[in-house]
């Protein structure tokens, strides 16, 4: 098992190119905020991820980027693991049943970390990113302490540029879909009637751990028969009957990047409808993979998906379109739709991601690829077919 961690440059040079989207929309100020739930953004450009505690990070448009949690524990954590090494701690970043702190501990506000931040500097403009779930509280103390300041959402620039991933970026997302792809094969090998559901989940679960996964990238699960029909699910003491769908929902988090990999399979054969919605979902997946290349539009390709389901009379089966980004978050971004035309372009990586759903039952088929000078790479393309064990 080979560690690939990312080079502290590599993460350096995402503040930068942050910093270039900032300087491109007259962005003083760019903060962003982190969760243990929600945690790209401190992953994302220091590496970090908070538990109990929470993060953010402060880039201002020139200079040294920050990251602010909470503390003394999470600090302490925070000098040995993150990639930013200037580490503040913000009293609001603090867990939501704190301790009183014995040991002496250096709590801040706004008012005295915007000037380790930006300096003299009076900012114009401020952009806030996870706008949807920035917390109330930490917003007040920001802006009351930036008055004259135009606050913006921040997301946009930093999609730009997560969009493109580095080369090592691009290998360990490859080893997290690896991981993922072998906790499947397990998944399936010990599959059989009257197995329960989440025998099967945790069964996964241990091939990634003993893989090197840190955990994996969102609730992953299993469920079959009728609990096949919601989009989300959680794996439960059902057991396995014969004849019936089952839907592998997995993803392993490597060095903070996620895998994901879905498959449909059934002991014994399917019912016939069913084993129809498989061959479409299947070809749908397929059409994905042959059109998917640099210098396609995104609108492109979900009219191909769109039209595909259509012949059948089931483009109101699915939910969304063919593909969506991936990276530090399961789903980021780059959503392939019918309205919002971007280009593909090398070094982007996608989940191929169709779901189909008629009410009784539900299927999945994901995989990961990243987009290549020339075409696609695949990385996990195991048993992309109909399964019937």
């Amino acid at each position: 098992m080979k560690n690939r961690k990312i080079s502290d440059q590599d993460f350096q040079h995402r503040v930068k190119r942050l910093q270039e989207e900032m300087k491109k929309e007259n962005v003083d100020l760019w903060v962003g905020y982190s969760s243990e739930s929600e945690a790209s953004i401190s992953l994302y450009l220091a590496g970090f991820q908070p538990f109990f505690d929470f993060a953010g990070v402060m880039v201002p448009r020139e200079g040294e980027a920050v990251l602010l949690t909470g503390g003394p524990e999470s600090y302490e954590m925070a000098k040995e693991f993150s990639r930013i090494k200037k580490i503040l701690i913000h009293g609001l970043f603090v867990e939501t049943s704190a301790p009183e702190w014995v040991p002496d501990t250096e709590i801040l506000d706004f008012s005295a970390i915007i000037p380790q931040v930006i300096g003299r500097i009076h900012p114009k403009k401020i952009a806030i990113s996870q706008w949807n779930t920035f917390p109330y509280l930490i917003f007040q103390d920001l802006v009351k302490n930036l008055p004259n300041a135009e606050v913006v959402s921040g997301d946009e620039m930093l999609l730009r540029v997560r969009q493109i991933k580095s080369k090592e970026e691009i290998e360990v997302i490859a080893e997290a879909y690896r991981i993922t792809e072998e906790s499947v094969k397990r998944a399936l090998e010990v599959a059989q009637i009257g197995v329960s559901e989440r025998f099967l989940e945790n069964e996964g679960r241990k091939v990634m751990l003993d893989l090197g996964a840190e955990g994996t990238s969102y609730p992953i699960w299993v469920c079959s028969g009728k609990n096949t029909s919601r989009s989300l699910c959680r794996s439960t003491d059902k057991l396995i009957q014969a004849n019936e769908l089952v839907q592998i929902t997995f993803g392993a988090r490597y060095q903070g990047y996620c895998g994901n990999m879905c498959r449909v399979f059934s002991i014994g054969e399917p019912d016939p409808k069913v084993k129809k919605m498989m061959l479409v979902a299947l070809q749908s997946m397929e059409d994905a993979l042959e059109i998917m290349r640099p210098g396609v539009l995104s609108t492109d390709v979900f009219k191909k998906y769109h039209n595909h389901l259509a012949k059948y009379g089931w483009e109101k089966f699915t939910l969304y379109g063919p593909a969506h980004g991936t990276g530090v978050s399961e789903v980021e971004g780059l959503w392939l739709s019918e309205n919002s035309p971007f280009v593909i372009q090398p070094n982007m990586v996608f989940n191929i991601d169709i779901w189909l759903a008629d009410g009784e039952v539900g299927m999945r088929y994901e995989d990961g690829i990243v987009v290549t000078e020339k075409g696609i790479r695949e990385f996990n393309p195991y048993r992309r077919e109909i399964i019937i064990l």
